[in-house]
């Protein structure tokens, strides 16, 4: 049986997941006409790589019944290297803009958001990916562009307190890391934005697998993970901005189809 300290944490999760408290009648920032955040983070570093937007290029399976069936969980991965065509197509497929409303008012992207206010940022480890030194980078999507932000020493070490020993997840070619920066929906939706934000990762997520599966990678998102050390590998303050998901990404082969059977063998036991 669980602690009354637990019991007391899930009953307040599941209120937080409850909250719908229309009788609330303060005004949000945007109904006060508050100037709202910027669309985006601006660039943190003076060296920015253009990504290559050839997509007719790469082997995608355009087939949606047979993506969403064949999508799965990948822990395992091979030794190819990504190709940077790959990774970009990533990037485009869970946070690529497609347009901007207004007077830079809302970004229309690949994925849906609460009154497009799209919450996130990227950051990822690049392990190996053709033509990028290993390091720490950052997408820009409104130029579709990518900055190196660090080399990080001790990777493997770093990657193992940051996700709770997952080792399988430090060997792919890149881990995706995605922070959230709360204001851009509380400046709408004021106490009700968390609930939303937390879909709007899903949508997300759920973005990468297909793309995933479409070009022939693996990925599986990682919800257990030590906010604190992600959000400094990527020099984030952890109140404005933080590390929400994590989701390691790799190439696959069908040689790994053994090993990925080896890795998943607990389960026989609890059958």
């Amino acid at each position: 049986m669980p602690s009354e300290k637990v019991k007391d944490l899930i009953k307040k999760g599941r209120t937080f997941l409850q909250y719908d408290d229309l009788g609330i009648e303060e005004p949000s920032d945007q109904q006060l006409k508050i100037p709202q955040p910027p669309l985006v983070k601006m660039k943190m570093t003076s060296e920015q790589i253009d990504l290559p937007h050839n997509f007719a290029d790469l082997e995608i399976d355009n087939d949606i019944l047979k993506v969403i069936n064949n999508r799965v969980s990948h822990r395992v991965y091979s030794d190819e290297s990504m190709t940077l065509l790959q990774l970009s197509f990533l990037l485009w497929s869970t946070q690529g803009i497609k347009s901007i409303r207004g007077n830079k008012y809302a970004t229309l992207r690949t994925v849906p958001s609460g009154g497009a206010r799209h919450e996130f940022e990227t950051y990822f480890i690049v392990n190996k990916v053709e033509g990028l030194r290993p390091g720490t980078y950052h997408f820009l999507p409104l130029s579709h562009q990518i900055e190196f932000l660090s080399s990080v020493d001790d990777a493997d070490k770093k990657l193992d307190v940051a996700l709770f020993g997952q080792r399988w997840a430090a060997v792919a070619n890149v881990i995706f890391f995605w922070s959230v920066v709360p204001y851009r929906s509380e400046w709408r939706y004021s106490c009700f934005a968390h609930r939303i934000i937390l879909v709007d990762i899903g949508h997300v997520c759920q973005n990468m697998y297909i793309a995933c599966e479409a070009i022939g990678l693996g990925t599986c998102a990682i919800g257990a993970f030590d906010r604190k050390p992600c959000d400094d590998l990527f020099s984030l303050d952890g109140e404005e901005e933080f590390t929400i998901l994590v989701a390691p990404v790799g190439t696959i082969s069908a040689d790994n189809q053994d090993k990925e059977l080896e890795f998943y063998a607990f389960l026989k036991n609890e059958e």
